[in-house]
């Protein structure tokens, strides 16, 4: 038996090994899943036109399942088309669980810092301002915002009025309809459907077919209502027109006597800083609407359009895993979910 002698420098240069073979494991494990803090899931891209490019996902809705809709695209835009996809959720500070009920709050807001695109989907949030200066300094550099559904309504400022962001609440009146009007194109106005009971078809504008987000989408469906679109600015470009339905089945025929109303538009939004924020807004989204495959590659080809990439005609929006979403409705969320949900 042969008699072995180590060094200092021997032990410390393996030791140096075992460290550095550590990291690079570490390293490989990251890039094969989602990253998971308790409040926030992260799907890292690996390959394909994203690759660099950081979306933040923005979700908090009380009806429409915002936390479950976001994180299928999330992961759908970082596995198929390579974004790095950051998903927030308003979370119970006690429970670290997943409450869209709870308003004032949604921990990580300073991953906006470093995102490239904006998807917004929430609903009459009042966060405080230290979670809030985030949105606003993403938004006064003129970053772009893909804006579904409720967003259109996104804060409510009811319990601090001095707020610096309670200009932001759809019903200021000194920056008219707040944020949602301004920004994005429309306020909360009404249900130009029946809600629960009338669905919506999507027809595509005319004028505007040859738009780069309209590429490849034919088909859209989806059992929420009509929302009412008064407001709308002349500096919008509507790209789909909904078409309400007398139920909430594709094939139910459509309630003539309810006019078209405008469920998806662009614009280039000049704001307060003299930055220029390209605006996508749909009235659509909710968890089960996102079934319909060409409105999720009219939000893909979106998030192309927004980040200034090459739109290519038949964007891989399939499903990644299972979906299974619940019907949107007040208190149907599921209780006792937190984030490491969606990371599997």
């Amino acid at each position: 038996m042969s008699n072995h002698t180590f060094s200092a420098s021997s032990v410390r240069s393996h030791t140096i090994r075992v460290v550095k073979i550590a990291q690079f494991l570490l390293a490989a494990s990251i890039l094969c899943s989602p990253l998971i803090a308790e409040d926030w899931v992260v799907y890292e891209g690996k390959s394909g036109p994203g690759v660099g490019k950081h979306i933040v996902f923005m979700t908090g809705d009380e009806e429409y399942r915002s936390e479950e809709a976001m994180p299928m695209m999330a992961r759908l835009l970082a596995e198929r088309h390579g974004f790095k996809c950051t998903v927030l959720f308003a979370i119970d500070p006690k429970t670290h669980e997943i409450n869209p009920d709870v308003q004032t709050n949604i921990p990580n807001m300073a991953a906006l810092d470093s995102a490239d695109l904006l998807v917004l989907f929430t609903r009459f949030r009042e966060l405080p301002d230290e979670q809030m200066k985030h949105f606003a300094n993403y938004y006064l550099k003129g970053g772009p915002i893909i804006a579904l559904r409720t967003a259109t309504h996104p804060f409510n400022y009811t319990r601090d009025a001095k707020s610096p962001y309670a200009k932001y609440d759809f019903r200021d009146t000194k920056w008219p309809g707040g944020f949602g009007q301004q920004v994005l194109g429309e306020t909360w106005v009404r249900h130009h459907g029946k809600h629960k009971v009338e669905g919506t078809r999507g027809l595509v504008d005319g004028l505007n077919r040859n738009h780069p987000i309209l590429r490849g989408v034919e088909d859209v469906y989806g059992p929420t209502d009509v929302y009412e679109v008064a407001n709308l600015p002349s500096d919008a470009t509507v790209l789909m027109h909904g078409m309400v339905t007398t139920g909430l089945k594709p094939t139910d025929p459509p309630k003539l006597d309810k006019a078209l109303m405008p469920i998806a538009w662009v614009r280039h939004y000049l704001n307060e800083a003299g930055k220029t924020n390209r605006i996508f807004t749909t009235t659509m989204g909710a968890s089960v609407d996102l079934l319909n495959e060409d409105l999720r590659r009219m939000i893909v080809n979106a998030a192309y359009w927004g980040l200034q990439l090459d739109v290519h005609e038949s964007a891989n929006v399939d499903i990644i895993g299972d979906y299974d979403p619940i019907f949107f409705g007040f208190g149907e969320f599921e209780k006792g979910v937190k984030p490491a949900r969606y990371a599997n």
